[in-house]
């Protein structure tokens, strides 16, 4: 509306000038002429009535014409100033433009690269060398720490309720092959939880009550001397079957988090990926990793989103231009879509906080098995050499784990394509 209203001002103040001008020469013809009168007898008379002087008409015309000069000085800035608006929302419009094209190429890979990550954490949630020094721990046949717990709970037995008189009578003999029947019970052989030791130790101490009733020979001060010597393992085993629990929980969650996220991430994508003109995949009943592995190998790729952009500026180019005010009127939803990047990467973000959590998890597990090694060390279950040993041997194994998600991961690749998106830029 401004630049329509300078126009039409400029030329009706050029029209009216005119029009003053013709009025004003054709009064001019109409007065009579004083040439029959000397000028120095008009002049006189007019200083005798104390009339001004009047301007000649050399003066009149020149200072005509030097308002005609402004106006049209004033009409050539004003036409300066509307093709300079016009150029610079031209201008704008390219802007916009290209920051719309930009970042939707570099998101195309952002969705990529973080759907690959995602699949890659939740598949590093264990690590098999990790799994194995702690399931030799809380075997109770191993003698990783120098003792094998079935056999500790079988002397123990012998030693301190039958008094060392395990070969002394059929009774006795029976009270040493059932407590060996129920350490090799098939239920605790088909343990999946790493609880075994825990669930040994609370069969015997039930078993050994219940013997008690019908066999003097096995007094509560018995059992309870038993169950005091049988607790320093149980309270090893407890801190140990503590650490795992709770590693466990933290690891579930984490990967519960992780498919939240890339439900979140298939939404934000199958979004982009309309606005765009893609073929969206069909999810079905196939896991979402595999319906969206499929969708970034043969449909959305970095390749056919700039190709996508080509066509567009071919379809809206006019002689040797495109018509970027066009192209972005009528393709609202790109404006739409780079508006809504901000949530992609908040998505990066929240992968980035579950990934550091899993390291948090990594380090609280290493501190409290290291604990639960320092009490079987300081109830003398094993040497302090070959604790010490022992927590080395973790230290380096989870170390190498840290190592080994780091570089297959590779988070820095994330961060520098995520620094690509012009996020915080929207378009209206």
């Amino acid at each position: 509306m401004n630049i329509l209203y300078m126009k039409n001002y400029g030329r009706c103040f050029t029209i009216l000038l005119f029009l003053m001008l013709h009025c004003f020469f054709t009064a001019w013809a109409q007065v009579p002429r004083t040439d029959t009168v000397p000028a120095d007898t008009i002049v006189n008379n007019m200083e005798m009535r104390g009339a001004p002087a009047i301007q000649t008409r050399d003066t009149t015309i020149k200072h005509i014409l030097e308002e005609l000069q402004k106006v049209t000085d004033s009409d050539k800035q004003n036409s300066n100033a509307i093709q300079g608006l016009l150029q610079g929302k031209e201008i704008d419009n390219l802007t916009k433009y290209e920051l719309v094209r930009n970042n939707l190429i570099n998101a195309s890979e952002t969705y990529y690269l973080l759907n690959k990550k995602i699949i890659d954490l939740k598949s590093r949630t264990t690590t098999n060398n990790l799994d194995v020094f702690i399931t030799s721990l809380n075997n109770p046949e191993s003698k990783e720490l120098g003792f094998s717990f079935s056999d500790r709970i079988v002397e123990l037995v012998e030693k301190v309720v039958l008094k060392g008189k395990a070969d002394k009578g059929e009774r006795n003999g029976k009270i040493v092959e059932s407590t060996k029947s129920i350490i090799n019970s098939p239920i605790f052989q088909s343990f999946t939880s790493l609880t075994p030791p825990l669930a040994i130790a609370n069969s015997v101490m039930n078993f050994l009550h219940s013997v008690s009733v019908n066999n003097k020979q096995i007094s509560q001060k018995t059992l309870q001397e038993f169950e005091k010597e049988l607790n320093k393992y149980v309270v090893y085993y407890t801190a140990l079957n503590d650490a795992n629990q709770k590693f466990e929980f933290g690891l579930n969650f984490n990967k519960d988090q992780l498919n939240l996220l890339q439900d979140n991430l298939y939404d934000h994508l199958m979004f982009t990926a309309s606005a765009l003109k893609f073929q969206l995949p069909q999810r079905g009943n196939k896991p979402i990793a595999e319906t969206m592995n499929t969708f970034f190998l043969d449909e959305f790729k970095k390749e056919k989103v700039v190709d996508f952009f080509d066509k567009l500026e071919v379809k809206y180019t006019k002689g040797k231009r495109i018509d970027y005010e066009l192209l972005l009127r009528e393709n609202p939803n790109l404006k739409e879509v780079n508006n809504q990047l901000e949530d992609l990467i908040l998505q990066t973000k929240r992968f980035e906080n579950l990934y550091n959590e899993y390291f948090s998890l990594l380090d609280s597990y290493y501190t409290k098995v290291n604990n639960s090694l320092k009490i079987a060390q300081d109830n003398g279950l094993a040497d302090k050499n070959l604790i010490e040993n022992k927590q080395t041997e973790f230290r380096n194994l989870k170390n190498e784990a840290v190592t080994d998600i780091q570089a297959s991961i590779n988070i820095k690749e994330l961060y520098n394509n995520t620094d690509k998106i012009k996020y915080r830029y929207r378009i209206f």
